[in-house]
This record gives structure tokens, C-alpha cells and sequence, in this order.
């Protein structure tokens, strides 16, 4: 953690750790938060006892909520790993429960 005077003066005294530190967070927070928001848009809009168009609406607006979420902890971990392991989490657990609505959801084809 870096000392009162280098936060005082941001310019000096941040070494590359600790900004390395930050564009891990940065980066995870961008591609983990997208993909905790796609696998939960696309598990909600099987999953949701509605119309076809309604569910896939209301998951797309409940999609941004879970992004700002998914930024909102990798910041506020502790650690970098520890963000990553709070996404890795969700992420497994939605897209197996996206693969287990895809084997029961039937698919209408077109006419």
C-alpha cells in the first residue's frame, strides 16, 4: 500500500505496481463485468416465466445492474485475485445454468 505522501501527491511516488495493480482492475472489470453480463442476460432470458420478447427485455435492462455490480466488487476486493475469483464464481455458475436451461427451454423454429 503506498504512504501518505505519494497519495498526497499522485504525480511521484506511485510505482508501476500499484498503477499495474489498478489496469488489472480496470481490465477485469471490463471484460469479467461484459462476460457476468452477457451469460446473466442470456440464462435470464431462458429462465424468466415470460413471453419470449418481455424476458429478453427485462434481461437486457437487469444486464446493466449486473455489470455495475460485477465493477463495483472488483474494486472493492481486497485483492485482485479475490476480484477475480468473485467473478470466476458467477460466471461458472451462470453458464452452467445457461447450459441447463438451453437442454430444457424448447426452441420453436420459424415458420
Amino acid at each position: 500500500m503506498p504512504d501518505e505522501a505519494a497519495l498526497r501527491n499522485p504525480g511521484r511516488g506511485l510505482g508501476w505496481r500499484v498503477r499495474a495493480m489498478v489496469a488489472g482492475r480496470v481490465v477485469l472489470a471490463t471484460f469479467g463485468g461484459y462476460a457476468i453480463a452477457a451469460l446473466s442476460t442470456a440464462f435470464l432470458s431462458l429462465a424468466l416465466p415470460m413471453v419470449r420478447s418481455e424476458a429478453v427485455a427485462t434481461a437486457t435492462l437487469l444486464s446493466f445492474a449486473v455489470m455495475v455490480g460485477a465493477v463495483v466488487w472488483v474494486f472493492s476486493a481486497r485483492t485482485l485475485g479475490r476480484a477475480a475469483l468473485g467473478l470466476a464464481i458467477p460466471g461458472i455458475l451462470l453458464g452452467g445454468g445457461l447450459w441447463l436451461a438451453m437442454t430444457f427451454v424448447e426452441t420453436v423454429s420459424p415458420a
